[in-house]
């Protein structure tokens, strides 16, 4: 049970450290807002155009007597914009980390120097584009896992009183697991650790990694929380990393502001004893 409030404690840590570092935190907001903005824009069309996009895709309901055409295509509006709503909470974690891929890799590398004992930090080596392509291809991977899970979750989700008091409880845990992953990752995969190693070094730390991920999967359910704590979220992975790899970590809080010896600077080397890609 220690590792749970160890890893909750990695979550506030990380928010302390954003709070403590203004231009950090500012500079890790910027993904999350361009996210927010695509998101809210795609939703709104769809509620906008949802019931015209229904009526094109059901042409056999146009002869249907009254009220059932209505009710049948108002019914599948409902759940294209549920669908719609499910598949974006799912999805802003990692596209906000796509987009702010150089954002959150920066803010990153700070936290590593700032608690590395001698203030250095892993780098990557590999250009900007590759790291895309790498993110991207491994946060597709980590979503179809997701996915699977949410597929049997949400038909558990019909057995009588379990499926409204236990299922919803193991889902946040499920949810709180592939969060932590893909916030972890930004650090690790500038360690060069691969997506199978990730998986299987959360595995390895279940008590740990949910005491990080699933009060979050919590905060991220009301509505704008996820932008907010994004920053803070990325920088408690970090710290979170450190402690699965075993790296020694010194306590950050030195107060220094933002400005001083480890400024964000994208990765331009390799450094430390990491496998690269």
């Amino acid at each position: 049970m220690r590792d749970l409030g160890a890893g909750f404690g990695h979550l506030l840590k990380g928010q302390r450290w954003v709070a403590r570092h203004g231009k950090s935190y500012g500079f890790g907001l910027v993904p999350g807002l361009i996210t927010l903005v695509l998101y809210v824009a795609a939703l709104v069309s769809l509620a906008l155009w949802g019931t015209d996009f229904v009526a094109w895709a059901t042409p056999f309901a146009d002869d249907w007597s009254s009220p059932w055409s209505g009710l049948f295509r108002g019914f599948l509006t409902a759940v294209l914009f549920a669908l719609a709503l499910l598949l974006a909470v799912l999805t802003f974690t990692a596209v906000t980390l796509l987009i702010g891929q150089p954002f959150y890799e920066s803010l990153s590398e700070r936290v590593d120097r700032d608690v590395s004992p001698d203030g250095t930090a892993p780098e990557s080596d590999l250009p900007l584009m590759r790291e895309l392509w790498i993110s991207g291809r491994d946060s597709l991977r980590v979503l179809l896992r997701a996915a699977v899970w949410g597929v049997l979750l949400f038909a558990l989700g019909f057995i009588p009183v379990v499926g409204q008091t236990v299922i919803p409880v193991i889902g946040f845990f499920v949810t709180g697991f592939f969060l932590t992953e893909e916030l972890t990752s930004v650090a690790l995969q500038r360690r060069g650790v691969e997506v199978r190693d990730r998986l299987a070094l959360l595995r390895s730390r279940k008590l740990l990694v949910w005491g990080y991920g699933t009060p979050l999967a919590v905060a991220f359910l009301v509505p704008f929380v996820a932008v907010f704590l994004m920053p803070g979220a990325v920088a408690g992975a970090t710290l979170l990393a450190r402690e699965l790899l075993g790296e020694e970590t010194r306590d950050g809080d030195d107060g220094r502001p933002d400005g001083g010896a480890g400024d964000l600077a994208v990765s331009s080397g390799p450094a430390g004893p990491y496998p690269t890609r």
